[in-house]
């Protein structure tokens, strides 16, 4: 049966097969020492026809077999070479085959690069946490500058590429240096001091804080955070040029803007002088054939004004022409006019007599009918009145005043209503007389039906 690499041993003094023995160790190392960080200067390095990569890690007292694998060398960004410091993310093992020790590396990075990255990380993150990269805070680049401020060395090869661009793109606009190490031990208090001098002295429209590119290490003072505070606290506007493209630091996400190399910070800072131009040129184009198209159109509308005006004694003696042309046609209408209204009106008086001289034809039939209607109005307004006369009479006859003057009266209760009952009487009823002349007022001592007698 055979045994496993992790088998306890049976018996005392086993013997074990060379391929359990180092399988073992190989576990053991595994298990014990894990994934580390190991750091050297490598030697004899080789890069097989697969891919991978092998050489050894040493210092000055020991050394230690390597091996990177091809999946793992793809993401390795430089190039690994004979007598260069790195650090290594590796297992420890056995290679079974031959029995050796080595490290089974996962990546790798320059020597003294993970620390500072590390260091760079931690800051970059505790900066955005307290809102030191915020867009909202971030100040406006002037469009067209007049003083430009550039922070940097006066040796570095950035400034005069920064110059050239500046004399290219925009001369009109007066350069100062704030000159500082931008490299170095104490380069970060350098910088942050000129920083501070161009904020007091207040001479510049906008900062450029600029170097060229290199390591890490060569740009670490601008990953300092007395920089970045620097910046922070700028009132004028900053932009960040340092180092290449790829190249990033702390103060280029406080400053107002970041341009990936000090050239193009110079651009970011002002506008391009021949793009300008020829932005003025077809704006002056345009203005010219505006103004040529009003010129011309006030010389049409002149033009034309010129051919109607007049003279004024010239329109007066047209006027005068064309008032005593109205005259006479006037007087002729009217002459005309009077003519024939005088005709017409001689004619009508003519019409006229000879109807009123004529007799009507119905003058006979209209006598006739108005004897008639005097005859027939005559009977109707006699047998009227005599209607009339008898209705009066027999309205006097009605009228109750009459009945009182032949002695009468009328009987009323004391609430005014008239009585032809002596029935709804009692003896003691107050009663009203009214009669031709005045009333009188009584009460009833004794009543009597008409059934009594």
């Amino acid at each position: 049966m055979p045994l496993s690499p992790t088998a306890p041993f049976e018996g005392a003094n086993p013997v074990l097969p060379v391929s359990l023995f180092v399988a073992r160790a190989r576990l053991l190392i595994e298990r014990h020492l894990g994934v580390a960080w190991i750091g050297g200067e490598i030697s004899n390095f080789t890069r097989a026809a697969s891919g991978h990569c092998y050489f050894n890690l040493k210092d000055a007292q020991a050394q230690v077999r390597c091996v990177l694998f091809r999946q793992r060398a793809q993401y390795v960004d430089f190039a690994l070479r004979d007598g260069l410091a790195i650090e290594v993310r590796a297992t420890a093992s056995i290679y079974e085959a031959r029995g050796e020790f080595q490290l089974n590396v996962d990546s790798v990075r320059l020597s003294g690069v993970g620390a500072l990255y590390e260091q760079f990380a931690r800051l970059k993150a505790r900066l955005a946490a307290d809102g030191w990269f915020a867009p909202e805070r971030k100040r406006a680049i002037p469009e067209f500058p007049r003083v430009i401020g550039i922070v940097t060395s006066p040796r570095a090869a950035a400034l005069r590429d920064i110059l050239a661009t500046l004399a290219r793109r925009w001369p009109a606009a007066r350069v100062i240096l704030y000159p500082t190490a931008v490299q170095g031990a104490g380069a970060a208090v350098e910088i942050a001091r000129a920083l501070r001098v161009a904020n007091v002295r207040a001479e510049a429209d906008v900062l450029i804080v600029t170097r060229g590119g290199g390591s890490i290490e060569d740009l670490w003072a601008f990953n300092e955070e007395t920089v970045a505070q620097a910046v922070l606290d700028s009132t004028l506007p900053v932009i960040s040029g340092v180092g290449h493209e790829t190249d990033f630091t702390i103060c280029d996400f406080v400053a107002d803007a970041r341009a990936p190399t000090p050239t193009a910070a110079a651009a970011l800072a002002t506008p391009d002088r021949t793009t300008l131009a020829e932005r003025v040129e077809v704006i002056a184009q345009r203005i010219r054939r505006a103004g040529k198209h009003c010129v011309d159109t006030r010389v049409q509308r002149l033009d034309h004004a010129a051919r109607r005006l007049v003279h004024p004694a010239s329109r007066l003696a047209q006027q005068q022409e064309r008032l005593r042309g109205l005259q006479a046609r006037l007087a002729t209408a009217w002459r005309r006019d009077t003519t024939l209204q005088r005709s017409r009106t001689g004619a009508a008086s003519a019409r006229l007599l000879r109807e009123l001289r004529a007799r009507l034809p119905a003058s006979a039939r209209v006598e006739q009918l108005r004897s008639s209607w005097q005859a027939a109005g005559r009977d109707i307004l006699g047998r009227g009145v005599e209607r009339a006369s008898a209705l009066a009479q027999g309205l006097r006859l009605l009228d109750p005043s009459a009945v009182l003057e032949r002695g009468y009266a009328i009987v009323a209760s004391a609430d005014g209503a008239i009585l032809t009952d002596a029935g709804v009487l009692a003896p003691g009823d107050p009663l009203a007389l009214t009669f031709s002349r005045g009333s009188a007022e009584a009460r009833v001592t004794r009543t009597r039906s008409e059934d009594s007698g």
